[in-house]
């Protein structure tokens, strides 16, 4: 297990790079160029700012999160290969710096959605709070007009500056089923796996957040058989996946220590995170202390350990504590907690094989 940490860039994040090396057993950062749009190759000149950078404090940057993907590439319009060829410049330029994984996703309009990004819990704390009934009641094309009038919004991905194209692109879905997503995702790898391999570099797609449809939109990796469909598409080993915890979890019927067994070697990236599904189908972040949430982080590190996984893992969303102010979800604290949480899991299991190991009798 590879230890990573998700990191913003000098200037877009308050965490920095020197708190970070801090961190007992962090040896990357996990990265992007956040202000490049979709469909722009990515300058290699950029690209190497952020490997110097990271150098300096004695990190790589094998991990990348992520390289976005065109909305006209999900929606499987004609102007699609032009965006897959500037994807593919990009992969080749993300080669030359050493990049080794890139985590992505197919999510239609959304990377991901929660309904408040600080909701108080009972320690004092905040963390993401997804609410469904929220989404379940909300009408895309009506809210535009509300939206754009209410500066106090707090739904990621729904800023006024993006209203317009909003909009449009709703009105694209309309006419794109679940297999037609699917489809134009297989027609991306059967593109970008070929340059992939060559480079030495495995595309990694991250499961939708939350894994169910929302809005209408379609979401096609949100379960085992979709995992499962989704390697099947291109079947090779540079087609992979981010398997999240957390995306994952928040559907009870998703058993994640099971994923890892059947598919740990077309995991090159993995999330860890914890929690809390309640009944009606609303969840919460928590801290990635099994007690503290619904998932079992116990099982899925012990799954990794008895799969001898060796690709790279991170924290994923953590809660904001000690009045800490960052970005939602992605403060230093709380993140810094939970790779300690993890590693005490892994050099547990570890010990204990190293034990068990030993032979019954020993003669001195």
């Amino acid at each position: 297990m590879r230890m990573v940490f998700r990191w913003f860039g000098a200037g877009n994040d308050s965490v920095s790079l020197a708190h970070i090396r801090q961190i007992p057993g962090v040896e990357g950062i996990v990265w992007a160029l956040h202000d490049i749009p979709p469909g722009e190759v990515w300058p290699l000149s950029r690209i190497m700012e952020v490997k110097e950078q990271a150098e300096q404090h004695q990190f790589h940057i094998d991990v990348v999160e992520s390289v976005n993907v065109h909305e006209d590439i999900k929606l499987g319009l004609p102007t699609r290969d032009r965006y897959i060829e500037a994807y593919k410049q990009t992969i080749k330029h993300l080669a030359k710096a050493g990049v080794k994984v890139i985590c992505y996703n197919f999510m239609p309009v959304f990377d991901w959605v929660r309904t408040d990004l600080y909701k108080k819990l009972e320690d004092g704390s905040t963390a993401l709070f997804y609410e469904k009934k929220v989404v379940d009641e909300m009408n895309p094309k009506g809210l535009v007009e509300t939206i754009a009038s209410n500066k106090t919004f707090t739904m990621p991905g729904w800023e006024p500056e993006r209203l317009a194209s909003l909009k449009t692109l709703f009105e694209a879905y309309e006419h794109v089923s679940t297999e037609d997503l699917w489809d134009h995702l297989h027609y991306f790898l059967q593109e970008v796996i070929p340059v992939a391999e060559a480079c030495d570099i495995k595309m990694a797609i991250h499961p939708d957040d939350p894994p169910w449809p929302i809005f209408g939109l379609p979401r096609i990796v949100t379960n085992h058989d979709n995992i499962r469909r989704l390697l099947k598409l291109v079947d090779h080993p540079a087609n992979g996946i981010t398997l999240c915890s957390g995306a994952l979890g928040a559907d009870l019927n998703n058993q994640v220590p099971e994923m890892i067994r059947e598919f740990a070697d077309r995991i090159p990236f993995a999330h860890i995170r914890n929690i809390k599904r309640f009944d009606n189908g609303d969840f919460v972040e928590t801290s990635h202390r099994e007690q503290d949430g619904s998932i079992d982080i116990v099982s899925i590190v012990k799954a990794y350990h008895e799969v001898g996984f060796t690709g790279y893992v991170r924290p994923d969303h953590g809660r904001h504590i000690w009045d800490e102010q960052c970005r939602p979800g992605y403060g230093l604290y709380d993140r810094a907690l939970g790779i300690m949480y993890l590693w005490g899991i892994w050099d547990s299991v570890q010990n204990g094989q190293r034990m068990h190991d030993l032979p019954s009798q020993i003669t001195i």
